[in-house]
């Protein structure tokens, strides 16, 4: 027996050895592996044209119309609140009154009133409450909807009793698109019962390097599966598109996450830099998208992290050119936590790059009230254009129509 441990001992050794140096980048030192593979300029020369061409989602003009009227009686300042999102934690319905949010996220463990045991009811409450403040035309105000984020992406799993489904890796396992769609019902008539509308799921990011500490949230490696589930699991959260399911009663708003690249990072560096092709991006890790768009989600949210060394959310190219122009996406792209802080000449309370580069919402946790000012600022002083805001809060208020929010009244 103990040559036997010998034997297979002296193979295994090094063989860990390699593979904990790998997963830890190796001996040299971050430094010199990112020089070894030098990033491309952000200002490189782009090809929109290698990205899918998309129809986009048919707009109803009664829809149309009605946001026309109602942004007519909107002022400016209501106009910034939609574009800004508070989390549970920091935010509070005077808040929502106050400064006319567009929506409000639980995150990072926030649950009602502290308590992580809090119940359907609780939330629902809070719902209500959000809900109510929003829709106080007492001052004169127009009376605009809340929406209500969070991180449903294996089930409602910030609520205690929910149904706990297998994480995406797991789920990815299976190749079964059509169990997606069935998880993606359960989970968007569970988050309606807590009084919420909105989930940011499904992540649809390519994880091409296990390093990267994220795997698990991504369904696979293989651009065909992720496509497959991105279709199924969205079109079970909000219905099939041109049926009359789709966003129906049962039904909540997708959010498909994170644009662009974040599964392709260099050494898998959470937040880091994709350094890609263009051909490579959009094939690879665009395969999501392409089905999501096609599949009718009507929201997206950009990434932390980068391309060939420019931060996303300061991309005017893959925001504006490439998402909303070449694939046709007419719902609203949401920031990621505070990530527009990251844009360089940026902070987490000012950031009118990332506003221009295509950000419709800023995801702005605790940061809120400061953000909200800088930006009516910068409004008024023409760094953002009004028509960049309008189009932002056009975009917004459309997919709040579209999901019925104006008519369900209290959640």
């Amino acid at each position: 027996m103990a040559s036997n441990k010998q034997t297979i001992r002296a193979p295994i050794l090094p063989w860990l050895l390699a593979a904990l140096l790998g997963a830890c980048g190796g001996s040299e030192p971050p430094a010199a592996r990112e020089r070894a593979i030098p990033a491309t300029a952000a200002g490189s020369e782009r090809n929109p044209e290698v990205w899918p061409s998309l129809k986009p989602a048919p707009l109803d003009p009664a829809t149309e119309a009605f946001v026309d009227n109602l942004m007519a009686r909107m002022s400016l300042q209501e106009k910034v609140g939609q574009v800004m999102q508070g989390e549970l934690g920091t935010v509070t319905p005077d808040d929502v009154r106050r400064y006319h949010l567009g929506s409000v996220l639980n995150g990072g463990g926030s649950t009602p009133n502290h308590d992580k045991h809090a119940t359907a009811a609780d939330w629902l409450a809070m719902a209500d409450a959000y809900y109510d403040a929003s829709v106080d035309a007492s001052d004169g105000s127009q009376p605009i909807p809340v929406m209500w984020g969070a991180d449903a992406v294996h089930g409602h799993s910030n609520v205690y009793g929910a149904t706990i489904f297998p994480h995406n890796i797991g789920l990815g396992a299976a190749d079964d698109p059509e169990l997606l769609q069935e998880i993606g019902a359960a989970t968007a008539i569970e988050m309606l019962t807590t009084g919420l509308d909105w989930t940011f799921a499904p992540t649809v990011a390519v994880v091409r390097d296990d390093r990267w500490g994220r795997t698990y949230e991504g369904y696979s490696e293989d651009p065909r599966i992720v496509a497959a589930y991105a279709r199924a699991i969205i079109e079970g959260l909000q219905g099939e598109p041109g049926t009359p399911d789709y966003l129906g009663d049962d039904k909540i708003l997708a959010t498909a996450k994170h644009f662009l690249g974040d599964g392709g990072t260099f050494g898998g560096r959470d937040q880091g830099d994709n350094r890609s092709s263009e051909e490579e991006l959009a094939r690879i890790h665009g395969a999501g998208y392409k089905a999501a768009i096609e599949a009718g989600v009507r929201t997206i949210m950009a990434s932390f992290s980068s391309w060939q060394g420019q931060k996303v959310h300061g991309s005017h190219y893959l925001l504006t050119t490439v998402l909303k122009e070449r694939m046709g996406f007419n719902g609203f792209v949401v920031g990621d936590w505070n990530a527009h802080g990251q844009v360089p000449g940026c902070s987490n309370d000012s950031c009118a790059a990332a506003f221009n580069a295509g950000i419709d919402m800023f995801m702005a946790p605790q940061d809120f009230r400061e953000l909200y000012e800088h930006t009516l600022e910068q409004v008024h002083s023409g760094v953002i254009s009004e028509a960049r805001l309008d189009d932002a809060v056009r975009r917004i208020l459309r997919v709040k129509a579209e999901a019925g929010l104006f008519e369900r009244g209290r959640p």
